[in-house]
């Protein structure tokens, strides 16, 4: 018996990078009946439409990794949509900063990574770091003038948009509960009609991995732990003590980058985010709780693993979450003046972080196919500024799967 198809490929999840990877596939083939299903009531609901808004540079990551070679050809291709679409965005650069002569060793590694990276840099002593930014402390820094910013929320509607106007079809509000694959066609199950494809892409973000083994893919073990990033957003009088990006360097013995200072295109500057530990996959806040989730993570062994190699610092993580005076102090290492009075409270966004068995944190993009299927499991920052050349490479993908 032929199982009628309703769409040559389904893609599951509407943020950026879905929407990247349906329009790489379209200009493969523009006669393609592609169907973006998300179980949100609009696009970019979760990380795209609450990440930084920093258009990234490369500048952190190691030479050989996808992440320096994605966002490398990434930016250029996000920038010319940008261009094409009239979307606001400015290259405000960023600045890296050493606080004390401690760390100027890892600012000099920095700078040869960016050098590596070919991503160019200027080395700041403590007056020019003054005269770049008189409001932040430090003695030396890396200017970074290729960071820039940008709302990924308007780029992901302006990318709906386009998609809508050359056929794709948006299935909205919608969840997706399972899969059914057979040598020729995936069936996914959802809370509203089911929808038969002759191939899958799973972009789904926090919920990719439960898509990914429901559609029968091996993940090797790999699962999603949310993490919870908060933001305080500073003050309209406190805006001017910042100029550009401002950034600490990264811990070595910590995975995640630290409290920073981001300007945003609308002309407020977010400062955040810390990293907790969520207890639900789209946990914004300390009382959004899943049962399933929270025992999920609480009874892992890889969670376990991971809390004896962090627990120090994640401790402080937490304390900053509950604390304002503690989060504050984390900001003024990098500017001494802000105050209490300073800081309002901003949204949070959750992070979908894959983990591994043994508790290895996943740091470079990592994806994994099943048959007629290609499924995304790891796609942290810089992945909205790589969203274009991540959609190229998962497009690429789906097309040898088929042959």
């Amino acid at each position: 018996m032929t199982t009628t198809r309703q769409a040559d490929v389904a893609v599951v999840g509407a943020g950026i990078v879905g929407l990247a990877t349906a329009r790489a596939l379209l200009d493969r083939d523009p006669q393609r009946r592609i169907v973006i299903i998300d179980k949100e009531s609009d696009v970019a609901h979760h990380q795209t439409g609450r990440n930084s808004g920093v258009i990234h540079s490369g500048i952190y990551y190691k030479p050989d990794s996808g992440k320096t070679a994605m966002v490398a050809a990434g930016r250029h291709s996000l920038l010319e949509f940008l261009d094409e679409q009239g979307l606001a965005y400015e290259m405000c650069g960023k600045v890296v900063v050493a606080v004390d002569d401690a760390e100027i060793p890892r600012l000099d590694a920095l700078e040869v990574r960016a050098a590596e990276n070919n991503v160019p840099t200027e080395r700041l002593d403590r007056s020019g770091l003054r005269e770049r930014e008189p409001h932040i402390e430090g003695v030396a820094a890396l200017v970074v003038p290729s960071a820039g910013i940008v709302d990924y929320g308007e780029v992901s509607r302006a990318l709906r948009s386009d998609l809508t106007t050359r056929g794709v079809e948006f299935r909205l509000g919608i969840t997706v509960t399972g899969a059914s694959v057979t040598a020729d066609t995936v069936t996914l199950r959802t809370d509203g009609d089911q929808l038969t494809a002759g191939s899958l892409v799973n972009c789904a973000g926090l919920q990719c991995d439960r898509v990914a083994v429901s559609a029968g893919a091996d993940t090797r073990g790999v699962r999603i732990m949310p993490f919870r990033g908060e933001y305080y957003e500073l003050t309209p009088s406190a805006r001017s003590l910042v100029n550009h990006l401002v950034y600490p360097l990264p811990d070595p013995d910590f995975p995640f980058l630290g409290v920073h200072l981001t300007r945003m295109i609308d002309g407020s500057i977010h400062a955040g985010p810390n990293a907790v530990p969520a207890l639900k996959r789209e946990g914004y806040r300390w009382r959004d709780v899943s049962a399933r989730d929270t025992a999920e993570i609480a009874f892992a062994r890889r969670t376990w693993i991971l809390a004896r190699r962090y627990w120090r610092k994640e401790v402080g993580e937490i304390k900053r979450s509950l604390s304002r005076r503690a989060f504050l102090h984390a900001l003024q290492r990098l500017c001494p003046e802000l105050t209490l009075d300073d800081l309002e409270p901003s949204g949070a966004g959750v992070r979908a972080q894959a983990i591994e068995r043994d508790g290895t944190l996943l740091d470079d993009f990592s994806f994994t196919e099943s048959r007629r299927a290609v499924h995304v499991m790891n796609a942290p920052s810089p992945a909205a500024t790589a969203c274009f050349a991540i959609g190229a490479s998962i497009a690429d993908r789906h097309d040898r799967l088929l042959v």
